[in-house]
């Protein structure tokens, strides 16, 4: 995958999150990572109220969702239509999940956009991230979002490094990116669209676009597309 191939119009179709106006501001989409907040915050005050039920100051979820009791609500969080938070889930905080989405046992997020029918249902931690639309991680799958020397993240391209700055930056996961069970995608990563990623996998660069990922330097082209 080429710098070129990392923008955030690349990775994306746009019309299926509520974060559009926020990424269409940005070439890379982990240039939107640091305005999740304030993103959520604006955002949020501007939902209808006989369509969002308001949680505390900072927490907006569709009337129509179904989020379980025991899962942990924390702050600045908007949680979409027909989207399901299921038993004991965790969200930390700065989470703009889409439409349809499932939000699983156990999982925790913290600072991430979820782009509509995402699901992340068993087991997974998704931090400082962004997954497009009908992205899928499969159980006990993670992204890793600080390096073990604390040093800022770096994007590795094929046509040279894209430096971040961010300390704190898990993974970029294009539409329909399906991740195997039990993946540990580090910082840094980029899952181009409409690829795979095998299970136990460890992904530590840029993965192209219609593609599957089996180990580092081994990927395939996909013989079909998703419809």
């Amino acid at each position: 995958m080429r710098k070129e191939e990392t923008r955030t119009k690349c990775l994306y179709d746009l019309s299926h999150t509520a974060a559009k106006e926020l990424l269409e501001r940005f070439t890379y989409p982990w240039e939107a990572l640091p305005h999740i907040k304030e993103f959520i915050l604006a955002l949020g005050a501007s939902l209808p109220g006989d369509e969002y039920e308001k949680r505390g100051e900072t927490v907006w979820v569709h009337r129509t969702a179904n989020v379980f009791a025991s899962a942990y609500l924390g702050e600045n969080i908007i949680i979409g239509k027909d989207t399901e938070v299921r038993h004991g889930a965790f969200l930390r905080g700065n989470a703009l999940i889409g439409e349809g989405a499932v939000v699983g046992n156990s999982t925790e997020l913290k600072n991430v956009i979820l782009f509509d029918k995402v699901q992340v249902p068993h087991y997974n931690y998704v931090g400082d991230s962004i997954l497009g639309y009908r992205a899928h991680m499969g159980a006990g799958s993670i992204t890793s979002n600080v390096k073990s020397d604390q040093k800022p993240v770096k994007v590795h391209a094929e046509d040279g490094d894209i430096e971040t700055g961010m300390k704190k930056f898990g993974a970029m996961l294009g539409d329909h990116v399906e991740v195997g069970c039990g993946s540990v995608l580090n910082p840094g990563t980029v899952v181009g669209r409409n690829s795979n990623i095998y299970p136990l996998s460890s992904v530590r660069s840029c993965v192209d676009a219609d593609s599957i990922y089996k180990r580092q330097g081994e990927t395939a082209r996909r013989r079909e597309m998703p419809v």
